[in-house]
């Protein structure tokens, strides 16, 4: 079943805001069993609305759209969808109970609020227990387009608890398999030249997708049919004979998740000590809910200052060989160990860029320093150009780096 996403809304269009829900109910759609085979973004104008809807329902059953349902002037999506299907808005007291629901224990009902209770006559009305404005659910022709809320928690709880069962139920795709490994030491051409015989040799229906990132890669091995689930299980066991040990993970997790769940497992906490990446590492790690079981706090040591007097880095050691050595990095990890009272840390240290390079360390040159208890590794890494890109990257190898220790 082939699938589409259409988000509404000017302030998408101007960069007032960006669109996360599209790739959210891609991922969404896809795991349940649909093609998505488009998404667009398009304005708050009648006419390319309905222009639009028209030219991609010729290529796909499904549409969902999200947007352009709030009680406000500029929100037109619900007057436009009820001339496209040639019905007429009525009013419904049974969103109108939902959203005093909703809305009781934080404001009052004023009648903008109260107007959003009108709803297309000729659609399947879906309560939107999260919010004010309801889900319309349209069959048409043997298709169907359903019109969400743009608020992300609003679209996100629906699809999850209303539009996904109902797809299913009403479509009954054939189930998405796939498989994620996380491999360590490879760029994405040279892990693609190295695995060649075994993609060029997969069953008809198999895909295979490189899905790197700054310091990250992930590959994805996927087929449609859940009768296909032995083959997959015998391509699965290929791969892990070729690559081995540059397997680091066999799920679709990212490297933040993965590294706090071997901490935890092993009982390790961790700090970070950080120069060049800014605080990114531990922003980044402290995003995965209940990582305050194994991290315990950062030093933001941007300043040689403070390199020397919270972490006890040596003077001498900052003026023989500079604050982006291996010497300072490794000094750098230990003291934040010591500071922090942690089995475990990452350090960095090096020049983000654009400006600060020198001919001996170029911008893009980073010091990583892990360690685990006694156990110490600094590695020396040439990134980029770009200051943000190496700092995710930083940030991404930093945390490889102790996860490859902890393995």
């Amino acid at each position: 079943m082939k699938a589409a996403i259409i988000t509404i809304g000017d302030e998408i269009l101007i960069g007032q805001i960006v669109d996360t829900n599209s790739a959210w109910i891609a991922q969404k759609l896809t795991l349940a069993g649909f093609e998505v085979e488009e998404m667009q973004s398009i304005g708050d104008d009648a006419q390319q609305i309905k222009v639009t809807i028209d030219e991609v329902f010729s290529r796909v059953d499904v549409i969902l759209m999200t947007g352009g349902l709030g009680p406000t002037k500029d929100d037109i999506t619900k007057k436009t969808l009820c001339d496209y299907f040639a019905t007429t808005l009525v009013f419904d007291d049974t969103v109108l109970e939902n959203i005093q629901n909703v809305i009781s224990s934080f404001t009052t009902l004023n009648e903008l609020t109260r107007n959003q209770a009108y709803v297309p006559k000729d659609c399947t009305v879906i309560q939107n227990r999260v919010g004010t404005a309801p889900v319309t659910w349209f069959d048409y022709i043997g298709k169907v387009l359903v019109s969400m809320p743009g608020v992300p928690h609003e679209m996100r709880y629906v699809m999850d608890n209303e539009i996904i069962p109902r797809l299913q139920a009403k479509y009954d795709p054939d189930a998405y398999l796939k498989r994620v490994f996380i491999v360590k030491g490879y760029t994405e051409s040279a892990l693609a030249m190295y695995i060649a015989d075994f993609e060029d040799n997969l069953p008809e229906g198999f895909g295979l997708a490189y899905l790197p990132s700054p310091g990250l890669m992930k590959l994805r091995l996927f087929v449609r049919g859940e009768h296909r689930l032995p083959e997959l299980d015998e391509q699965v066991r290929k791969l892990q004979n070729i690559l081995g040990d540059a397997i680091l993970a066999e799920k679709d997790i990212t490297a933040e998740k993965l590294l706090g769940e071997r901490l935890f497992e092993r009982g390790l906490s961790l700090g970070t000590a950080e120069s060049c990446t800014g605080g990114n590492i531990a922003h980044t790690i402290t995003s995965i809910p209940g990582s305050s079981r194994y991290f315990k706090g950062s030093v933001i040591s941007y300043a040689n200052e403070e390199k020397v007097n919270i972490l006890r880095v040596s003077q001498d050691s900052l003026d023989r060989f500079g604050a982006v050595s291996e010497a300072v990095a490794v000094e750098m990890a230990r003291g934040a160990q010591d500071v922090l009272h942690v089995d475990c840390s990452i350090a960095t240290t090096g020049i983000a860029g654009p400006d600060g390079g020198t001919e001996e360390k170029p911008v893009g040159t980073v010091w990583i320093c892990t360690t685990c208890k006694d156990r110490c590794v600094a590695k020396k890494y040439q990134l980029g150009r770009f200051r943000e890109a190496n700092i995710v990257r930083a940030t991404n190898i930093g945390m490889l780096q102790l996860l490859e220790m902890l393995e």
